[in-house]
Protein backbone atom coordinates (compact mmCIF):
# COMPACT_ATOMS: atom_id res chain seq x y z
CA UNK A 1 0.00 0.00 0.00
CA UNK A 2 1.38 3.38 -0.99
CA UNK A 3 1.78 6.05 1.65
CA UNK A 4 2.52 8.81 -0.85
CA UNK A 5 0.58 12.05 -0.61
CA UNK A 6 0.12 14.45 -3.52
CA UNK A 7 -0.10 18.17 -2.78
CA UNK A 8 -1.45 20.36 -5.56
CA UNK A 9 0.38 23.52 -6.54
CA UNK A 10 0.00 26.18 -9.22
CA UNK A 11 3.55 25.56 -10.45
CA UNK A 12 3.67 25.03 -14.21
CA UNK A 13 7.19 26.01 -15.28
CA UNK A 14 9.89 23.45 -14.43
CA UNK A 15 12.80 25.86 -14.90
CA UNK A 16 11.26 28.42 -12.51
CA UNK A 17 10.61 25.65 -9.98
CA UNK A 18 14.24 24.53 -10.17
CA UNK A 19 15.46 28.13 -9.81
CA UNK A 20 13.20 28.61 -6.78
CA UNK A 21 14.61 25.51 -5.09
CA UNK A 22 18.17 26.64 -5.82
CA UNK A 23 17.41 30.11 -4.37
CA UNK A 24 16.21 28.46 -1.17
CA UNK A 25 19.39 26.37 -0.87
CA UNK A 26 17.55 23.10 -1.49
CA UNK A 27 19.68 20.35 -3.04
CA UNK A 28 17.65 18.75 -5.81
CA UNK A 29 18.25 16.49 -8.76
CA UNK A 30 16.60 16.52 -12.12
CA UNK A 31 14.49 13.56 -13.13
CA UNK A 32 12.68 11.64 -14.07
CA UNK A 33 13.95 9.93 -10.92
CA UNK A 34 12.32 7.78 -8.25
CA UNK A 35 10.97 9.36 -5.06
CA UNK A 36 11.63 6.83 -2.30
CA UNK A 37 8.82 6.09 0.15
CA UNK A 38 7.63 3.62 2.75
CA UNK A 39 8.68 -0.05 2.34
CA UNK A 40 10.61 0.65 -0.85
CA UNK A 41 7.67 2.14 -2.74
CA UNK A 42 8.64 4.69 -5.40
CA UNK A 43 6.96 7.33 -7.54
CA UNK A 44 8.61 8.97 -10.56
CA UNK A 45 9.15 12.74 -10.43
CA UNK A 46 10.82 15.42 -12.56
CA UNK A 47 12.53 16.96 -9.50
CA UNK A 48 13.67 14.95 -6.48
CA UNK A 49 14.86 16.23 -3.12
CA UNK A 50 16.67 13.54 -1.16
CA UNK A 51 16.30 13.62 2.61
CA UNK A 52 18.86 12.22 5.08
CA UNK A 53 16.32 9.65 6.33
CA UNK A 54 16.13 7.92 2.92
CA UNK A 55 12.62 9.15 2.09
CA UNK A 56 12.41 11.72 -0.70
CA UNK A 57 10.28 14.66 -1.77
CA UNK A 58 9.44 15.07 -5.42
CA UNK A 59 7.65 17.32 -7.87
CA UNK A 60 5.92 15.56 -10.74
CA UNK A 61 3.78 16.85 -13.56
CA UNK A 62 0.09 16.09 -13.21
CA UNK A 63 -0.96 15.39 -16.82
CA UNK A 64 -4.55 16.47 -16.19
CA UNK A 65 -3.91 19.87 -14.57
CA UNK A 66 -0.47 20.52 -16.16
CA UNK A 67 0.74 21.60 -12.68
CA UNK A 68 3.66 20.14 -10.78
CA UNK A 69 2.45 18.49 -7.59
CA UNK A 70 4.54 17.73 -4.56
CA UNK A 71 4.70 14.00 -3.86
CA UNK A 72 6.11 12.56 -0.63
CA UNK A 73 5.44 10.18 2.22
CA UNK A 74 4.54 12.92 4.70
CA UNK A 75 5.03 10.59 7.67
CA UNK A 76 8.77 10.86 6.96
CA UNK A 77 8.88 14.63 6.25
CA UNK A 78 12.28 15.87 7.41
CA UNK A 79 12.51 19.55 6.49
CA UNK A 80 13.00 22.61 8.72
CA UNK A 81 9.60 23.97 7.65
CA UNK A 82 6.18 22.35 7.73
CA UNK A 83 4.83 21.05 4.42
CA UNK A 84 2.70 24.21 4.04
CA UNK A 85 5.62 26.47 4.93
CA UNK A 86 7.86 24.66 2.45
CA UNK A 87 5.32 24.89 -0.38
CA UNK A 88 4.62 28.57 0.41
CA UNK A 89 8.33 29.44 0.32
CA UNK A 90 8.81 27.61 -2.98
CA UNK A 91 5.69 29.23 -4.44
CA UNK A 92 6.95 32.72 -3.57
CA UNK A 93 10.34 32.15 -5.21
CA UNK A 94 8.63 30.45 -8.16
CA UNK A 95 6.40 33.50 -8.66
CA UNK A 96 9.46 35.75 -8.48
CA UNK A 97 11.22 33.80 -11.25
CA UNK A 98 8.06 33.63 -13.35
CA UNK A 99 7.65 37.42 -13.17
CA UNK A 100 11.33 37.97 -14.04
CA UNK A 101 11.05 35.68 -17.05
CA UNK A 102 7.80 37.26 -18.30
CA UNK A 103 9.03 40.83 -17.90
CA UNK A 104 12.36 40.02 -19.58
CA UNK A 105 10.47 38.58 -22.58
CA UNK A 106 8.67 41.93 -22.85
CA UNK A 107 11.97 43.84 -22.78
CA UNK A 108 11.84 45.00 -19.16
CA UNK A 109 14.76 45.04 -16.72
CA UNK A 110 14.69 45.02 -12.94
CA UNK A 111 15.35 48.55 -11.70
CA UNK A 112 14.78 47.85 -8.02
CA UNK A 113 14.23 44.80 -5.84
CA UNK A 114 13.44 44.88 -2.13
CA UNK A 115 12.34 42.27 0.37
CA UNK A 116 10.02 43.76 2.98
CA UNK A 117 10.01 42.89 6.68
CA UNK A 118 7.11 40.49 6.18
CA UNK A 119 9.04 38.62 3.46
CA UNK A 120 7.20 40.07 0.46
CA UNK A 121 9.31 40.88 -2.59
CA UNK A 122 8.82 44.26 -4.24
CA UNK A 123 10.05 44.58 -7.83
CA UNK A 124 10.25 47.68 -9.97
CA UNK A 125 10.87 46.98 -13.64
CA UNK A 126 11.49 49.43 -16.45
CA UNK A 127 11.82 49.44 -20.19
CA UNK A 128 13.48 52.12 -22.24
CA UNK A 129 11.90 53.04 -25.54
Amino acid sequence: MSHFSQIRTKIRNLTSLQSALTDLGVDWKSGPSPVRGYQGATEAAEVVIEQPNGFDIGFRLNPETKDYELVADLQYWQQPLSVDGFVNQITQRYAFHTVLEATAQEGFQVAEQKTTEDGAIRLVVQRWA
